[in-house]
């Protein structure tokens, strides 16, 4: 199945970890030979950290592949696979490195393999530059669930940074085909809500604070909705040392949504984290996308593996999403058009219609 190796450059566009994910599960599906060289090399600590070998091995098991050139602090590998089985899969990052980044990469192969899988996921749920799993659980998962396939994501102990300790298990069966999506009527926002959490050390009265704080920001801009924020106080059974953190999400009429989130610091006092969550949804709200930023480089993915045209309308384009349709076009070859929307609603904005002409991947197992 091996042809000739693709040549990919780590260093260009977004230049990290996410070039890695996306360049690896295309390789992984397509059946496709990869060399992957500059990893992070504009990073200030260049080449593979635990995070990404622990995705790298992951897809490698995942399709009894090789993987050669796998190490810490390595900017070279090169990946040939095999072909994709279900079955039971751990990846555990032994640090505070993001499980829903994990998921990211690991997600597309499942849903091409040839049995159901479940994903033994370790590490960070709630972590810095990364999609909080609250966020995988109540925006990406709803949303790519339209692509016409279902997952379950059960989240057995949360893990914060620095210590991780973290763990998620996803379940999902494989499917023939991808569906493609249509994602451009935004619809008037219809609900907010939201769940603002501690866990261990840090008092309550921190995550109430976070919410009033979130509250009091949205009201200022939205005055006719309830805007519910719940407090919440995670058990030692459910989360793995000590964080704190909010969501908040925005529901529309047609059924889009929206998040702002942010995580707490030390030394970061708590309104100031509820009110960084509560701008960046109403940023997401302002730009009249009907999906938010951080849900544009998710979905381009399934997309270009979709059967026929998928299309979405988005706030400004960001690098992760353009690093995702330039490596999703030279390994897929999926066909990629990103222009401004010319609705009239969306003349004054910043908001632009990304579509895709599939390339109707289908599963040779089914």
């Amino acid at each position: 199945m091996a042809g000739p190796r693709v040549e990919v450059d780590g260093s260009i566009m977004e230049g990290g970890g996410q070039i890695l994910r996306v360049s690896t599960a295309l390789s992984c599906l397509l059946g496709l030979p990869l060399r992957v060289q500059k990893i992070r090399a504009g990073r200030s600590t260049p080449g593979l950290r635990p995070q990404h070998l622990s995705g790298l091995e992951m897809i490698r098991d995942f399709c009894d592949g090789q993987l050669e050139g796998a190490e810490i602090g390595s900017t070279e590998i090169m990946f040939t696979p095999e072909k994709i089985k279900g079955g039971v899969h751990t990846a555990d990052t032994k640090t505070a490195g993001s499980v829903c980044l994990l998921m990211q990469v690991s997600m597309p192969c499942a849903l091409f393999a040839a049995c159901p899988s479940e994903l033994r996921l370790k590490g960070g749920t709630n972590a810095e530059m990364a999609p909080q799993i609250d966020y995988t659980a109540m925006v990406f998962k709803p949303i790519v669930e339209k692509f016409g396939f279902t997952f379950n994501c059960d989240i057995k102990m949360r893990g914060y940074y620095p210590k991780g300790g973290g763990e998620v298990i996803i379940r999902m069966s494989p499917v023939k085909q991808l569906n493609p999506i249509n994602l451009t009527d935004r619809g008037s926002v219809t609900k907010i809500y939201g769940r603002a959490f501690v866990a261990g050390v840090l008092p309550f009265k921190v995550a109430k604070d976070m919410a009033a704080a979130a509250v009091r920001c949205i009201r200022k801009e939205i005055r006719d909705l309830y805007v519910n924020i719940q407090p919440v106080q995670e058990t030692k059974d459910q989360a793995f040392g000590n964080g704190n953190g909010i969501i908040i999400i925005a529901e529309t009429s047609t059924g889009c949504l929206f998040a702002g989130s942010s995580l707490g610091k030390r030394g970061v006092n708590a309104d100031k984290v509820g009110i960084e969550a509560a701008e960046m949804l109403l940023a997401n709200l302002r730009h009249g996308g009907a999906v938010d930023e951080y849900l544009q480089d998710q979905l381009i993915i399934f997309m270009a593996l979709a059967s026929g045209i998928s299309r979405i309308k988005t706030g400004p384009v960001t690098l992760h999403t353009q690093t995702a349709i330039h490596f999703a076009e030279q390994l897929a070859k999926a066909k990629f058009t990103v222009k401004k929307s010319e609705d009239e609603e969306d003349v004054s904005k910043d908001t632009y219609i990304i579509e895709c002409q599939g390339i109707g991947m289908t599963n040779p197992n089914l």
